[in-house]
């Protein structure tokens, strides 16, 4: 499944942090953690940022990796 924008929320927000949920919809933990997933909001995400991820296959927490696309990692 591809990134929905519809499916990312904010749960919480202080201090230039922000804690975020996508709901992966039909898509795995290894299909959210590839690079470039969340690519369309990058604009919106900062390094250091929390994101909870539901997904088919169980739950993880993601973090904003620096790099000049803000792309994901495990944490």
């Amino acid at each position: 499944m591809a990134f929905s924008l519809r499916n990312l929320s904010v749960l919480a927000y202080a201090n230039g942090f922000t804690l975020w949920h996508y709901k992966a919809g039909d898509a795995s933990l290894a299909a959210v953690g590839m690079d470039g997933f969340f690519s369309e909001a990058s604009d919106m995400m900062a390094t250091g940022d929390v994101l909870m991820v539901s997904a088919t296959d169980g739950a993880a927490m993601l973090c904003v990796a620096p790099s000049a696309a803000h792309m994901l990692r495990m944490a």
